[in-house]
């Protein structure tokens, strides 16, 4: 792959962009027009060239020939709307149009390296960057105009990218560029709008990527196809640890379509014309293959016993001396164990990827949520130098949390290497979904506390055993489950036990004395980052303890939450979802169960409360939830359309968690290989969801994504015991695990 060697000014005459503090780079590893269809158009007509130094405006924000502006951010589309979101904020402090606004995310030859996109940060970390990048920009812009007319620039207005001065004085941003280019550096000191200036902000803006979905348009990685691009799949073992045996490789290797076989230590891959060529003959590799497959334990009957029994010794997080003796000397006191199963991503459509090396230069089309880690990770695989991979981040069908996105990344480099020249895409099947992504980690939370005899909660006591939530292969190629399989194998160190274990275990409510302890363990599965990490099973377990709380002190239980809290927006959330939901008349529904539940996100992010309401059928000794209602405080709210649909979408997978999911195995692998054996909610089983958003413009925005998944958890949790009598500690809340002999 040539680089170019154009001369920085024949670079600005030719790209016409604002170069604020750009330094010529090479633009290496640029995708040529030929390579691209529909899926890439976000790309398209927008010159291309590598970040350099994220200190630098250009590095955010672009002005080009067209009379567009591009705003680039290293953070990936989701499915969470930051694509629409941050193209509002720049808009706004830039004061032009969203329609002249495209955007640029997740791609090493263009944008900063942003890290992942995880812990719902993006509008909170990306947003601030290009909010000032964009209002910086909007300065330096004015001051040339000032100078260029002598007059005073508070006297300049701006409208749609036009300054405005004096009566004949006009002339638009990229107009008063003349062919110049800029070096300027984000200071900081360019003032940022008040908000109650904003244009796009705040405005319920629709989503460019949701009119693709609906119209069935190709906007997924999976719907990628570049010009004499061959297909591939992977071979995965049956079990953890399984090493290759035999295969046998001479019915495969002369059937039609087979364009190479690919055998190093136990991975086994195939590569094909077609698609269809390739799943055949990786059925058939399947069927012909023996291994040596070592047992799996612990098994589920003993796993949350075993986790107690052999995790490593305590981790103090949080201590406050004498705690047991607060707590027995109160005058109520309670103990409870709650326990959370593994849990699969399970994403709709199976990890995808495709990878093309030319040379010693290798591109990846990636559904990873970080595209700079991953170029470190296959940077370490292949001994290459970073400068040489380019990783372009695409949507993934069901991405969140660390899934198989970067394992189905590095595979698919791995089998473009033995097939230069031709891009190559690798597609998991479904059964490689759900053996081999990394799943949430199965956790046990023992909770105990004292109260006084008003209600007032004096000592709060948790422990907590949970494997690692984070092995995300951050620079790490051993944490690709198939650089494990190789012949000369990259070791896999763990690691990763840290706060994603105990993430929001500590109660935000009022209380004197808390104490938090963690008891790392190595469970028999591979786990990782899933959505809200232990935050989910944390605060399942914290706000179920809550209403065990308010029922020992006779007390409602929002009042009781409220009665220990001190923080105004908590306390703002708990009462507007009492007056949206007509909580003190509740019982229009005789029979229905109602649970309460609140947190807020890491105590740092979103507040949100919840509403959910079960049907209760004695006869046939079931229930269903029928609605859930939320309300939910980000402070500034970008889109709320956008803040709605992560919102809601956060409420049904909880609840497809909370209800029905949990990782199936036996000592010989994974059991829940398909969606029979692994069910998720349907959109028969779907509730009625109403979410309310509490705006407050004039704080910043705060992440919201994962927001949803504890209180969720712990409200149809209280809903069911307020309905039956019988309290379920260990997920998922099924009818056999109701105690229905309970039952008023």
């Amino acid at each position: 792959m040539e680089q170019t060697t154009n001369s920085r000014r024949t670079f600005l005459k030719t790209s016409g962009q604002l170069l604020i503090g750009f330094n010529l780079f090479p633009l290496a590893f640029c995708q040529s027009k030929e390579t691209e269809n529909s899926v890439m158009k976000n790309y398209s007509g927008i010159p291309e060239r590598p970040h350099i130094d994220s200190n630098l405006i250009d590095s955010w924000i672009r002005l080009d020939t067209d009379g567009h502006v591009t705003i680039l951010t290293g953070k990936q589309e989701l499915g969470q709307g930051i694509r629409t979101a941050l193209m509002q904020i720049a808009a706004d402090e830039l004061d032009v149009d969203l329609g002249i606004c495209h955007i640029i995310n997740g791609d090493t030859g263009q944008t900063a390296n942003e890290g992942y996109t995880a812990g719902s940060n993006s509008i909170e970390g990306s947003g601030k960057a290009i909010r000032q990048a964009a209002a910086e920009a909007r300065l330096v812009l004015l001051k040339l105009a000032s100078e260029k007319w002598g007059t005073d620039i508070s006297k300049l207005q701006v409208k749609n990218g036009v300054i405005q001065g004096g009566p004949d004085q006009e002339i638009s941003y990229w107009e008063l560029l003349e062919g110049k280019y800029l070096e300027e550096k984000i200071t900081g000191e360019a003032p940022i709008k008040d908000h109650k200036d904003h244009v796009h902000i705040g405005k319920a803006v629709p989503r460019e990527d949701i009119r693709s979905l609906v119209r069935g348009e190709p906007h997924f990685v999976h719907d990628l196809r570049l010009p004499d691009m061959v297909h591939a799949r992977v071979l995965h073992p049956p079990v953890y640890n399984a090493k290759l045996v035999s295969i046998d490789l001479d019915k495969i290797k002369d059937q039609e379509g087979i364009l190479k076989i690919i055998e190093d230590g136990s991975f086994v891959a195939v590569i094909a014309k077609r698609e269809f060529q390739a799943v055949k003959a990786w059925q058939q590799l399947k069927e012909s293959t023996k291994w040596e497959s070592p047992k799996l334990g612990p098994l589920l009957e003993s796993l949350f016993e075993n986790m107690k029994a052999n995790a490593n010794p305590p981790q103090m997080v949080e201590d406050s001396p004498g705690i047991s003796g607060k707590i027995n000397s109160s005058s109520k006191k309670i103990k409870a164990e709650y326990q959370r199963p593994y849990h699969m991503h399970a994403s709709t459509g199976p990890s995808c990827a495709v990878a093309k090396w030319d040379d010693d230069y290798l591109t990846v089309w990636s559904p990873t949520q970080g595209v700079y880690p991953l170029q470190n990770s296959l940077a370490d695989l292949f001994g290459l130098e970073k400068e040489k991979i380019r990783c372009i981040g695409m949507p993934g069908s069901g991405c969140y949390g660390h899934n198989g996105a970067d394992d189905v990344s590095a595979e698919a480099a791995l089998i473009a290497k033995h097939y230069p020249g031709k891009p190559v895409r690798l597609q998991w099947m479904r059964e490689d979904e759900h053996q081999w992504e990394p799943y949430g980690s199965a956790m046990v939370i023992q909770l105990e506390a004292g109260m006084d005899e008003n209600g007032k909660i004096l000592a709060w006591d948790t422990h907590i055993w949970s494997d690692t939530h984070s092995t995300r292969p951050n620079g790490k190629a051993g944490h690709y489950v198939s650089a494990r399989h190789l012949k000369d194998p990259f070791e896999f160190q763990k690691g990763g036990f840290s706060g994603g274990s105990y993430r929001n275990a500590t109660p935000l409510y009022n209380i004197p004395d808390k104490r938090l302890q963690l008891y790392n363990y190595d469970g028999p599965l591979r786990t990782s980052a899933l959505r809200g990490l232990g935050a989910y099973g944390n605060i399942f377990a914290l706000e179920s303890f809550m209403d065990e709380l308010a029922s020992e002190a006779g007390m409602d239980p929002i009042a009781f939450r409220i009665k220990n809290l001190k923080d105004d927006r908590a306390i703002a959330v708990l009462e507007t979802l009492a007056s949206k939901t007509g909580w003190d008349s509740k019982g229009k529904n005789p029979g229905n169960g109602y649970g309460v539940a609140f947190s807020k996100y890491k105590n740092s992010a979103s507040f949100f409360a919840v509403l959910a309401e079960v049907e209760i059928n004695k006869a046939e000794r079931s229930f269903k939830l029928t609605k859930m209602t939320g309300v939910i405080d980000s402070g500034q709210c970008i889109n709320p359309d956008g803040l709605k649909n992560q919102t809601e979408g956060g409420m049904v997978q909880s609840a497809s968690w909370t209800l029905m999911e949990s990782v199936q195995y036996d000592e010989n692998g994974i059991l829940s290989k398909d969606w029979n054996s692994y069910p998720i909610m349907r959109f028969k089983d779907v509730p009625e969801i109403e979410v309310h958003i509490i705006n407050r413009p004039e704080l910043p925005p705060m992440g919201a994504g994962e927001a949803a998944q504890g209180p969720v958890a712990a409200a149809i949790a209280n809903a069911v015991f307020e309905g039956i009598g019988s309290r379920v500690r260990t997920l998922p809340i099924t009818s056999d695990k109701i105690d229905w002999s309970k039952t008023n």
